[in-house]
């Protein structure tokens, strides 16, 4: 007898119950079970939590649990032929943005590519060890023969990091401006952000061919997007109610408060979202490899496939190295603005 035999007995259920019976494959407890002479009645402190496959035990017609999961898949796959004519166009861009970006990246001389970034981090950061550092790490890249791999990170973690601000600010700023629409928003962005990032690849795989770039840029993009909205919306909706006012008060539009004085107070939040946004933007970028992402995660993968320890560790220790050097630029770019402010 199973354990909640009883229950359906009860309510009346046991004709649809056995409505669905059928003569099909034995489990191996059930064949152990009649083996013995039948199941042994269950006491109550071992009662079992009623469970799909443990219903299922006692009532042919509720499902199991892979059934369930099986139904779940299919629903998927049914209309996964729709979802593609729709996301296929829309998503296109995404793959022609990553391959160029890597075409140029990796396409562009050393010495001058090299030579651009520590302009750039100069012009960012205006501190100049965090630029000897930084050329300090890209020498070292490369003469390890890791340069080739960080440039192919960097290409990517560059085109779905300037994505995510794009999108992410405005829908930080829009979420700042209503608390319904932050109400709604909120789930979805905790979801995405406690979301394994294993799971991001999963019905993307059934979308788009492995060969594709927007597989893996899509899914970069909805991990590291999260930390650039909700810092948007923290820093509007930190600024001092008094400026609001006396904005007011000078007759400004709500145009002319947004970008005068709303987004320019609220910068450093939006930057330290934006420095969180590369941080997460890299960490999938190696995960990313399992589909087809060149770069730094291609060294660790191989490391883990073929046990090859100093592959692995060495390439580790480059995406380490990579992750200190967009750190370092990206929060001293942030202390200048909020030197820039304070004066």
């Amino acid at each position: 007898m199973a354990a909640y035999d009883w229950f359906f007995d009860t309510v009346g259920l046991r004709e649809w119950c056995n409505a669905s019976k059928s003569e099909g494959t034995m489990s191996m407890a059930d064949l152990l079970a009649k083996a013995k002479g039948g199941a042994s009645e269950t006491s109550w402190w071992e009662v079992p939590f009623p469970s799909l496959d443990t219903l299922n035990k006692s009532c042919d017609s509720v499902m199991r649990t892979r059934d369930f999961t099986a139904s779940i898949e299919q629903a998927f796959l049914g209309v996964k032929d729709n979802l593609k004519v729709v996301l296929d166009p829309i998503t296109q861009p995404l793959s022609w943005m990553l391959d160029g970006a890597l075409a140029l990246f990796v396409g562009t001389p050393w010495w001058l590519l090299i030579a651009l970034i520590l302009m750039l981090t100069y012009y960012a950061s205006r501190n100049v060890l965090v630029t000897i550092f930084v050329a300090f790490s890209f020498f070292l890249l490369a003469f390890i023969d890791h340069y080739t791999y960080a440039v192919q990170t960097l290409s990517i973690i560059f085109v779905c990091t300037i994505l995510s601000v794009l999108f992410g600010v405005p829908l930080g700023i829009a979420m700042s401006k209503s608390n319904t629409f932050q109400r709604f928003t909120i789930p979805i962005l905790d979801m995405l952000q406690t979301l394994p990032s294993f799971v991001y690849l999963i019905p993307l795989i059934f979308l788009f061919s492995v060969t594709e770039s927007k597989l893996y840029g899509i899914a970069i993009i909805m991990y590291a997007i999260v930390p650039v909205v909700r810092l948007t919306d923290l820093g509007i909706r930190l600024v001092d109610k008094d400026v609001i006012e006396a904005a007011d008060a000078f007759g400004m539009t709500s145009r002319q408060k947004l970008f005068g004085v709303e987004i320019p107070l609220a910068l450093p939040n939006i930057m330290a979202g934006v420095n969180q946004t590369i941080m997460m933007a890299l960490a999938m970028v190696v995960i990313a490899s399992l589909v087809s992402a060149p770069g730094l995660g291609t060294l660790v993968l191989r490391g883990i496939r073929n046990l090859e320890l100093g592959v692995g560790l060495v390439s580790g220790f480059a995406i380490v190295l990579l992750a200190v050097v967009l750190d370092r630029v990206s929060k001293a770019s942030l202390a200048r603005i909020n030197a820039a402010q304070s004066h």
